[in-house]
């Protein structure tokens, strides 16, 4: 659907928004016109990729952790140009902590999930942290999804089907390197056998994949953010293992995936800091029954432009800029935990996007912040407030969600009063270190224009703010972004929109719209 600012700027309130600059255009595409693209397709947080062809068609599915809803499903006919599918869990269940109490999920969750296909069904192995695995199924792959809960937890489960249905699970996790191989009963409710079939000293997310006789197991050594390979005629081995590549390379985990050509291209994950963890793709061509990564010009590594898998198909770019004007969110949002579904609507006032402020002290114990992906090299979002019904105590703006959680908040005072307030929450091993740099700037205005810049070049952010679309003020300085898998969100910087009040009261904010720009530096 078109966006309703790009369609017209009759209404004031819009055509400000439209002159201050904010586009229209989705995430930027890699497809470079020409049958080649750039790496990563997707500039952003995709991580523990696993990638499927059924006929035409490429899937792919991606770690979320404690957003909701979960694991994000995309598309495409190239493996370039990719648009979003679905969420496969509507909510996330089995542990209240999903709910943000005792402590809440950041860096848990729902992660390093393994898509398969199997006879007219879509499957999906994923193992929630402290749960049992899952083995999610639909004929569709927008689902809906139904599950059977095995009897044990399989770290980063590689799901794998025979011909004949027969179904099995590799699984290898906390750096142990020890493979065991699972084997599902015939209607994949549960494991009828398990057996130690490999050991690859810190080897863990793995992946199955069959070529011709050998099957190969694929696995990352997060130690050395490194993939090695191992084949052998028989899943339960012997297995022989080779490395393949690494973060200097191209990446440290994933697999391969065929063509309808029966060419191969690889999938694999960077570590590539602030921006989180992006997936790469790569050619990939075989000597003796070994996959090797890259051309055989430039054999071993994940090439930076590379000739498009599959030609002639066009351009994409996902979803990102958002008018709220239908009565779902785009799937390009995600709340930061399971929201509380009475305290936002996308119906009470038809347009806009209203978040009744949810019980909370602070930002990062808030629920319902709404969130998407920061994008590299640098991007922008621009979030159209109306301030009308912000009451005393709450506490509502815009920013980023992740390591460093630096936003504006319009703070609601007595008597209608109301303030912006700029901080910055640095989430550490030892707690949260929460540094305010403008306690408190009084506003008059009712409707007003908040911007969070980010730079994945510096790793620095920015905010700003604007009472008419047109002259931004910024306030409070930069402030760092940053990616760290013990603190944090485990995950690339999220733009966040966020509305709480340590006792709700009848106030709320509406949103407007959110602008995303993306580009490969800073204007001007």
């Amino acid at each position: 659907m078109m966006n309703r600012l790009c369609r017209s700027a009759a209404a004031a309130w819009l055509a400000v928004l439209y002159a201050a600059g904010a586009g229209c255009a989705p995430a930027a595409a890699a497809d470079l016109g020409n049958g080649s693209y750039a790496n990563p397709p997707l500039y952003a947080d995709y991580p523990d990729p696993d990638i499927i062809r059924v006929g035409e068609d490429f899937y792919f599915i991606s770690t979320t952790f404690a957003n909701s809803p979960g694991l994000t499903l995309l598309h495409s006919k190239d493996l370039v140009n990719w648009s979003f599918v679905s969420h496969l869990v509507p909510r996330l269940d089995g542990d209240e902590r999903f709910d943000l109490k005792q402590g809440g999920a950041y860096r848990h969750g729902m992660f390093a999930a393994s898509l398969r296909h199997h006879a007219g069904m879509f499957y999906v192995a994923v193992t929630p942290v402290n749960q049992n695995t899952r083995i999610y199924y639909s004929k569709d792959i927008k689902g809906p999804w139904a599950y059977h809960t095995l009897d044990r937890p399989a770290f980063d489960p590689a799901l794998f089907f025979e011909p004949d249905g027969k179904a099995y699970i590799a699984t290898s996790g906390g750096w142990d390197g020890t493979v065991t191989l699972l084997a599902l009963s015939a209607d994949y409710s549960r494991v009828a056998d398990a057996r130690k079939i490999h050991y690859y000293k810190g080897a863990e997310g793995s992946k199955l994949v069959k070529r011709g006789g050998y099957y190969y197991l694929f696995n990352a050594l997060p130690g050395k953010l490194a993939l090695v390979v191992s084949r052998a005629k028989s899943l339960y081995g012997p297995w022989e293992t080779r490395p393949q590549i690494d973060d200097r390379s191209g990446g440290h985990q994933g697999a391969i995936v065929d063509l309808p050509d029966g060419g191969w291209y690889g999938f694999v994950m960077v570590d590539a800091g602030p921006v989180g963890r992006m997936t790469n793709i790569s050619p990939v061509f075989w000597e003796d029954d070994w996959p090797v990564w890259g051309t055989k010009e430039a054999p071993g590594r994940v090439p930076a432009v590379a000739v498009k898998p599959i030609q002639g198909k066009p351009a994409a770019a996902l979803a990102a800029s958002d008018d709220f004007s239908v009565p779902a969110l785009g799937l390009q949002w995600q709340w930061n935990h399971n929201p509380v579904d009475s305290r936002w609507s996308l119906t009470e006032r038809p347009g806009f996007l209203r978040l009744k402020p949810t019980e909370a002290a602070e930002f990062w114990t808030a629920r319902n912040t709404l969130t998407q992906k920061g994008q590299g090299p640098w991007s922008r979002g621009v979030a159209a407030l109306d301030l009308a019904n912000v009451k005393e105590g709450d506490v509502c703006g815009f920013g980023t969600l992740g390591k460093y959680n630096g936003h504006i908040a319009v703070v609601g005072g007595a008597a209608g009063a109301l303030s912006l307030r700029m901080e910055v929450i640095e989430d550490t091993v030892d707690g949260r270190k929460a540094e305010v740099r403008v306690p408190s700037l009084p506003i008059t205005a009712r409707k007003i224009f908040l911007r969070t810049d980010m730079d994945f070049k510096t790793n620095l952010a920015e905010l700003a703010y604007s009472v008419d679309g047109m002259q931004w003020q910024g306030l409070g300085g930069s402030f760092k972004l940053g990616y760290d898998w013990r603190t944090g969100t485990f995950q690339g910087q999220q733009f966040a929109l966020f509305c709480y009040n340590p006792r709700p009261g009848a106030g709320y904010l509406d949103v407007d719209s959110f602008e995303f720009t993306r580009a490969e530096a800073p204007p001007g």
